[in-house]
């Protein structure tokens, strides 16, 4: 048996896309599916068991933070991030690329790996394929990234065809170098930019490696929704039915809706707990600035429809409190309910699909949320 399983439950009549359930070493999950993002081997402002109570089956960490700190070798000491973090559910591990290109000013991209300056003293460091994979066995993540380069929008056809060509023979190097397959999923990434030739070509030479999933790679980097649509489009169809498709570091409710349109099983994203450490909420009617003044005496709940722990006991009027006062309480509980809202957005996606309705559901909360629909 593979590390990594995905089962078909149905497909939606009304929008072509997934309901499936993924099966790893460390449980199930079902998909489409929101992952929170704990970069250090934490969701930022959450303990494991609240991260349980708000839903959460598979988070994410970054190989790229973890290997400059505190490193893979004492994370394996301590029993891989399960051990280390006390997390007993599903776990995936991105490949560091994408840190690697933003967060480093200095950096030299060649065949062999990428050499870049860390981004937390300066020091000279080097990731490549192997290395990547290395650090990943090491953390013991059910699934792990390929690592790839993701090219910046906008940037010219011919760049992004070296960029993805060397993806490839980047990706066929973390296959040799992957020494834990029984128990990791290894996953290949799709890239190519905005260029639906080059996106095509590297669907073809990624799945033809037959690892046990896929991901759609170098997009929601600044390119209109539009075109990331359009991109999706083109791409998800050419990748394996019966594999899991995950496209990364996308976490806008309507992003996530249109993804799934499409057929995407598996996303992630910083953007709940990023913007609500500085005080912005998803609701049902939309985004709430919960620091602006006309707050300051409404007693009702962040947002009236919310099951989660913040929304049952606590109100806009002290939320917004705990943020004028610098008060620690005020950002994990506007880090709770943010989750909490995109991990239910995603449950009512899997009904939808289970009521073949999806478009209409769309459309419903499209309307509410003031998007274009």
């Amino acid at each position: 048996m593979p590390a990594v399983r995905y089962e078909l439950i149905k497909t939606c009549k009304q929008s072509g896309a997934r309901l499936g359930r993924v099966h790893t070493p460390h449980g199930s999950f079902e998909t489409p599916v929101f992952m929170p993002v704990g970069t250090q081997a934490t969701v930022k402002g959450m303990s494991p068991a609240e991260l349980k109570e708000v839903g959460a089956n598979i988070i994410l960490s970054n190989t790229y933070h973890l290997f400059l700190r505190p490193g893979h070798e004492l994370v394996r000491e301590a029993g891989g991030l399960h051990g280390f973090m006390n997390w007993d559910r599903s776990i995936l591990t991105d490949s560091g690329g994408f840190q690697v290109f933003s967060l480093s000013d200095l950096r030299d991209i060649k065949e062999d790996g990428v050499t870049f300056r860390s981004h937390i003293d300066g020091s000279k460091k080097f990731m490549s394929p192997e290395i990547s994979i290395q650090v990943q066995n090491a953390l013991g993540a059910d699934i792990i990234m390929c690592f790839d380069e993701c090219a910046p929008y906008p940037c010219e056809y011919d760049y992004a065809k070296r960029s993805m060509e060397m993806t490839t023979r980047w990706a066929k190097r973390c296959k040799q170098a992957h020494a834990r397959p029984e128990d990791q999923a290894l996953f290949g990434i799709v890239q190519g930019s905005t260029y639906a030739d080059l996106r095509k070509e590297s669907a073809k030479q990624i799945t033809d490696l037959d690892l046990p999933g896929y991901a759609v790679g170098g997009l929601s980097v600044g390119e209109p929704g539009e075109i990331m649509n359009e991109i999706l489009a083109e791409t998800v169809p050419l990748l394996p039915a019966d594999k899991p498709r995950y496209l990364m570091g996308v976490g806008s409710p309507d992003y996530l809706i249109d993804g799934a349109i499409r057929g995407i099983d598996m996303f992630d994203c910083v953007l709940p707990t990023r913007i609500g450490r500085n005080g912005t909420i998803f609701t049902s009617k939309g985004r709430v600035i919960i620091r602006d003044a006309k707050y300051a005496r409404d007693f009702s709940p962040m947002d009236e429809n919310c099951d989660c722990y913040a929304c049952k006991n606590f109100t806009r009027a002290y939320i917004r409190h705990l943020f004028k006062c610098g008060e620690l309480l005020g950002l994990r509980l506007a880090t709770w309910h943010n989750l909490r809202f995109l991990i239910r957005l995603m449950q009512d996606v899997r009904q939808a699909i289970l009521e073949d309705r999806l478009l209409d559901f769309r459309k419903e909360v499209f309307e509410k949320l003031g998007y274009k629909v």
